[in-house]
């Protein structure tokens, strides 16, 4: 099947309000070329060097969105070019992303990425430090950022059961926060789910799905 065929295939099966964030790290340009072609707009890259060199090589109107782990030393790379942070994974990184788009006068939407998956390799705020934060107003005060939501990725596990749980461990975190701290429209967003468990992802209220094999096939290293 052809890149075309693929995004048609997932993107027929999607929720209205869902989106596909098209994940494009190792993949060379030509294949993204071929997925903007066939309409997809919204690109995820997890390494900021490699999403400022493709950048420039794509249309304007395509939408950037961070998705790996970001160090704070490689905020100001990105700012010019990103639309959302979605792995904002400490407070230190949130002043960060604060100073740097304050000061090319832009702003940012980000996501706070919870962590809820067994393994200690994936970074992010637990349930309990991301409440504690807002209780703490920690998560106020950014006017350059917009808080727009969550970020998770599930246990690599074939227990979609575990899977479930774990997400919707995230969606209970985040009805709680918009509930109590973010009251306003603009949080809305739960980016949950990849190629193997989007569908669990989606049923437990995902907003964004992150999808790369499942597009472009396996990655060129």
């Amino acid at each position: 099947m052809s890149i075309e065929d693929n995004i048609n295939k997932i993107t027929t099966q999607l929720p209205q309000g869902v989106r596909l964030v098209a994940v494009s790290k190792f993949h060379p340009v030509e294949k993204l070329r071929e997925a903007y072609d066939a309409g997809q707009r919204l690109f995820g890259e997890n390494h900021a060097q490699e999403m400022v060199q493709k950048q420039p090589q794509l249309p304007a109107d395509v939408e950037w969105h961070m998705i790996g782990h970001l160090q704070t030393n490689k905020v100001r790379m990105i700012m010019p070019h990103v639309k959302m942070i979605q792995s904002v994974d400490s407070i230190k990184l949130l002043k960060t992303i604060e100073k740097e788009a304050a000061r090319i006068e832009r702003e940012v939407d980000v996501l706070l990425q919870v962590h809820v998956a067994q393994e200690e390799t994936k970074s992010g705020f637990s349930v309990d430090e991301l409440l504690n934060a807002a209780t703490q107003g920690q998560l106020e005060g950014y006017p350059h950022v917009h808080i727009a939501g969550l970020m998770a990725m599930a246990t690599n596990t074939p227990d979609m059961r575990q899977v479930a749980h774990e997400f919707g461990m995230v969606r209970h975190a985040y009805e709680i926060l918009k509930q109590e701290f973010f009251t306003q429209p603009g949080f809305k967003e739960l980016s949950m789910g990849m190629s193997h468990d989007w569908k669990v992802a989606v049923d437990q209220g995902s907003t964004m799905v992150r999808i790369g094999t499942d597009i472009f096939g396996p990655r060129e290293y």
